[in-house]
């Protein structure tokens, strides 16, 4: 391996609750590769806000370091592994392993009821080390910037998988709640990069001015706009194509219907009276992570990402919590 300590850094999350907080500990052990499996030598992580969740309780943790848009370089190999994946240059994702064997993973190994998750069941990308298994890394280009990449993980398949299912045609009208966040501010580029007329909605002069910047059609602020009136003239009285509501707030999903034409299709929600076609989204499939950055290598997308010192990570999970950050935050694994 190409280091000789055997302890690494690491963000430590001591105990879930609304007032928990990660440390930084210098004596966590670096973990060595099994069968299948390889190290990767973090350079950074993207931070996510279901971190946040885990953080304060809200979804349940069997690890203390979570984390899971992590880019890095394999620097072991487990048992039988080959030699030429040394060095490769690799996205370690929220889908750490899947089971391979039932009915689900025939369709979708992404909804395998049997998986395991980075940050979750197993210790994540908030630290320099992390094994792997082999099957599920995404090969990162090597055109692309890390910190740019890392998002592209999970925000940045997540909305891509949802904009994709919506299957909408060229032209059509697509609303996007949330479109200043994390994933929205991805989506809105996706979205314009197929044809689509994007409406973002969200809040405040920052997230407008990022919103339009990246090809918004037009931006709506929900706390000073009509938002449904507006949508409505906007399309004709009808009302949009689809919508993606990335709000975790009931008053969210429920704009979210009211801007929509009958017949729409809106990502995800539930069944609704008006012939919607309501479709759940996660993240999206290896092959298409691999569409996406290639979108990122030809420029037609990015990630409008901050880049911070590790030792930030906990202030910045303070800030998701609030709601304080546009765009993505990623922070740089001390090497």
């Amino acid at each position: 391996m190409a280091t000789q300590t055997k302890l690494q850094t690491g963000a430590w999350l001591e105990t879930p609750g609304p007032n928990a907080r990660v440390v930084i500990r210098n004596d966590l052990p670096i973990p060595s590769p099994s069968k299948g499996e390889v190290l990767v030598k973090l350079e950074c992580t993207g931070v996510c806000h279901s971190d946040v969740y885990g953080i304060t309780g809200q979804t349940s943790r069997s690890t203390n370091i979570m984390g899971h848009e992590g880019i890095g370089r394999i620097v072991e190999v487990g048992p039988g592994a080959s030699q030429d994946l040394l060095q490769k240059r690799v996205g370690v994702k929220w889908l750490y392993s899947y089971c391979n064997e039932c009915e689900i993973c025939e369709v979708n190994v992404t909804a395998c009821p049997n998986q395991h998750n980075s940050g979750r069941d197993v210790p994540g990308t908030f630290q320099q080390y992390v094994v792997s298994p082999i099957e599920p890394l995404t090969m990162i280009p090597d055109t692309l910037d890390s910190a740019m990449a890392a998002p592209l993980l999970c925000a940045g398949i997540s909305i891509y998988s949802a904009i994709m299912k919506l299957d909408l045609k060229s032209g059509q009208w697509l609303v996007i709640l949330g479109a200043g966040g994390g994933l929205g501010h991805i989506g809105v580029q996706i979205a314009q990069r197929k044809g689509s007329k994007v409406i973002a909605v969200d809040t405040g002069e920052e997230k407008r001015k990022l919103c339009m910047d990246l090809g918004a059609t037009c931006f709506l602020d929900f706390k000073t706009d009509d938002v449904t009136t507006e949508v409505k003239k906007l399309t004709n009285g009808y009302g949009a194509h689809g919508a993606v509501c990335l709000s975790g707030i009931r008053a969210g999903y429920e704009l979210a219907l009211s801007v929509l034409r009958n017949l729409s299709s809106l990502v995800p929600y539930k069944m609704a009276v008006h012939g919607f076609t309501i479709i759940g989204s996660s993240v999206g499939t290896k092959a298409q992570l691999d569409e996406l950055l290639q979108m990122a290598v030809r420029g037609e997308i990015t990630t409008i990402t901050k880049v911070h010192e590790f030792e930030e990570l906990d202030d910045l999970l303070e800030k998701l919590k609030r709601n304080q950050i546009s765009g993505r935050v990623v922070v740089k694994i001390p090497q």
